[in-house]
């Protein structure tokens, strides 16, 4: 009965108490573990690990400032937005990427990764932001509220099929300053509930050239002929970058027909080829306004 009783008390969650703080501090002081600490408060292992993690100063928990810094959290937290409103160059950073249709999640990856020398923000913070009264005007860049992403849950389930990927983090580095011709980006648009087929889009890194064509079928055979096709003898193919669509389950067979090395996002890293994530943004968007401005269409 003990047993059940605390279990439901984990169940409703509540801030961890001024008392409670001092009592943590106590038992770190006397040698007691995280689980031991837990089992005095009836509270979880993990809620008290996070509570020592979170809220000590430099490595040292005391049970004043751990209480003085979670108030301040939770006092921020309250004022949506406040993150970007109050560093005006991370605003205007996110403000012009949201205009250029980017997406949180894509912005976030970039600062994380490229833009360092910004202050990070969380795609929660950027969602934040363009819901709070500062930010709503940039909510008509939102990509989900232009065109409603089909969600392809059974494609995903099969992404074991591809075996022997060569993962984008190890692509050579100067890759990523688009200082040299013929590394391409690759993806596709699936049409809607009405459609029929996709639309292959491949995507020069240097040149921001776009080639794309019309595929009755996603079938591996036919996209790697028409990725093939595409490069005609002329276009110069250097390296393709990914995803981990299934259609793609024969890349090794692609890369000998390329004569390059094709390498793959991490699942769910979309952010990794920016360039043709964005490019596919705006080619749906003019589709749906019937204008496609300089593409070439094959």
């Amino acid at each position: 009965m003990n047993n059940i009783k605390i279990a439901d008390e984990q169940k409703k969650y509540t801030h961890i108490t001024k008392q409670e703080r001092q009592e943590i501090s106590i038992l770190i002081n006397k040698g007691y573990s995280y689980r031991d600490i837990a089992q005095v408060l009836k509270r979880s292992t993990s809620s008290i690990f996070n509570e020592i993690k979170h809220n000590s100063v430099n490595g040292i928990y005391n049970s004043n400032k751990a209480h003085q810094k979670s108030y301040i959290k939770r006092k921020h937290s309250k004022y949506q937005g406040m993150k970007i409103r109050e560093n005006s160059e991370l605003e205007k950073y996110i403000s012009e990427k949201l205009k250029k249709r980017w997406s949180p999640e894509v912005i976030a990856g970039r600062l994380k990764e490229v833009d360092k020398h910004f202050q990070y923000a969380s795609k929660g913070a950027i969602y934040k932001f363009i819901d709070s009264v500062f930010g709503q005007y940039l909510q008509k860049y939102l990509y989900k509220n232009t065109v409603h992403k089909r969600k392809d849950r059974k494609r995903r389930k099969k992404e074991d099929r591809l075996k022997d990927r060569i993962f984008i983090d190890q692509r050579p580095k100067y890759i990523d300053n688009r200082l040299n011709f013929g590394h391409w980006e690759g993806d596709f648009i699936v049409s809607g509930k009405h459609g029929s087929g996709a639309l292959l889009v491949l995507y020069e890194r240097k040149s921001r050239y776009v080639l794309m064509k019309k595929l009755e079928s996603r079938k591996t055979e036919i996209v790697n002929q028409a990725i093939y096709e595409f490069t005609g003898g002329n276009i110069c193919f250097n390296s393709l970058t990914i995803d981990n669509d299934v259609s793609f389950s024969k890349h090794e067979e692609l890369s000998e027909l390329l004569q390059a090395p094709i390498y793959f996002c991490h699942p769910y890293h979309s952010w990794e080829k920016g360039g043709i994530e964005n490019m596919n943004k705006l080619i749906r968007i003019n589709l749906l306004r019937n204008r496609l401005y300089d593409i070439i269409y094959i």
